[in-house]
């Protein structure tokens, strides 16, 4: 085979596997020298992120959920660090707040909170947006705006519910305690990381 033949497929498998000059395979926290010490700030840095998010809550006239920056970190998390660090940061925030640590939602800790159900949404939904943006969604604006709804819905999906049992509301009830009144502020939060995230990118190919 000829090396003129073989450019014109190298060239194209090289251009299909790289997104504005980074290799598609990396997040944002890839970029960062490797190693257990920088994995376990991640984690960790994670984690408080969310815990810190968490605080900025507003009470919802007619709900036990507020609306708080917690979700968005946790997805901002699983986006930047990647699903396996972003599962780990999010499950270390349950398990501490679970274990007493104040930093659910407005100062709270334990599992018996009617909330706490959109907190296990969030350990999943950080896992599943986290192996989307190692296969490049965080790198597009509309990818990420895709992205960032999925992970919204993979938290109601498994939040919405578990308010219903832990209050005994219908699913009616839940849905409008536990979903309608946040929808606007998601689409907010969909919007910035949809700009975010892309960007970030664009100023890291740049260098």
């Amino acid at each position: 085979m000829s090396t003129g033949a073989a450019s014109p497929a190298l060239s194209s498998d090289l251009g299909s596997a790289r997104t504005g000059g980074t290799p598609v395979g990396q997040v944002l926290a890839d970029l960062i020298p490797a190693s257990r010490v920088r994995d376990a700030v991640l984690v960790l840095g994670g984690a408080a992120l969310t815990g810190l998010a968490a605080q900025i809550a507003v009470p919802v006239p007619g709900s036990p959920v507020p609306v708080t920056g917690q979700t968005f970190a946790a997805l901002l998390v699983g986006t930047a660090l990647g699903a396996g660090r972003g599962f780990l940061s999010l499950t270390l925030y349950a398990l501490a707040g679970i274990a007493g640590v104040p930093w659910f939602a407005g100062g709270a800790s334990g599992a018996a909170a009617p909330s706490f159900g959109y907190i296990l949404g969030m350990l999943l939904a950080s896992t599943v947006v986290g192996a989307l943006a190692r296969r490049g969604a965080d790198r597009n604006v509309w990818r990420m705006a895709a992205t960032m709804v999925l992970g919204e819905a993979i938290i109601y999906a498994v939040g919405v519910p578990y308010l219903a049992v832990a209050t005994g509301m219908s699913a009616t009830a839940a849905i409008a305690a536990g979903l309608t009144p946040f929808l606007l502020g998601d689409a907010l939060k969909a919007a910035l990381a949809m700009g975010a995230l892309p960007t970030a990118w664009k100023l890291v190919d740049r260098k």
